[in-house]
């Protein structure tokens, strides 16, 4: 079932964004919390209104996520955690621990747009992430979990 977003949902989309999803989730807590509409024509009529007078505003927007992503180019990322034996964590590394280092690095990202690849970490290594600021911009990164 298509759905239009009526706001940033994480894991889902981005306001006045067009998600698929399961009819059920739609029906019973989308819809009925005012999170989304169902993407009938005549709200995708609508909606295309919509994003035509917001066109300044998202390309303001655009713009505030590519200078999110160049002030992460060349930027060495790696994250200290205590260890236990076999390179094990004591506890995990999630998104909220990366967006605190990109933040204290110089990098203002809010937790919703920072994802790790593979969710959570429980060991020592190299790691993938995805920083998406905006619908239209995501930029893939490598970050590294060292010993503390």
């Amino acid at each position: 079932m298509n759905v239009i977003l009526q706001e940033d949902l994480e894991n889902l989309g981005f306001e006045y964004e067009v998600v698929s999803v399961k009819p059920g989730y739609a029906r019973n807590y989308l819809i009925p919390n005012g999170k989304a509409k169902l993407a009938t024509p005549k709200n995708l009529e609508e909606l295309s209104v919509i994003m035509e007078s917001r066109k300044e505003q998202e390309e303001a927007a655009i713009a505030k996520a590519n200078e999110i992503v160049s002030s992460m180019e060349g930027l060495e990322i790696a994250i200290p955690a205590k260890v236990g034996e076999g390179d094990k964590l004591f506890g995990s590394i999630n998104n909220a621990d990366l967006t605190e280092f990109l933040n204290k690095n110089g990098v203002n990202v809010e937790r919703k747009h920072v994802q790790i690849l593979g969710k959570t970490i429980k060991r020592l290594g190299h790691y993938h992430g995805l920083v998406k600021p905006h619908r239209d911009v995501e930029h893939e990164f490598t970050f590294d979990v060292i010993a503390e």
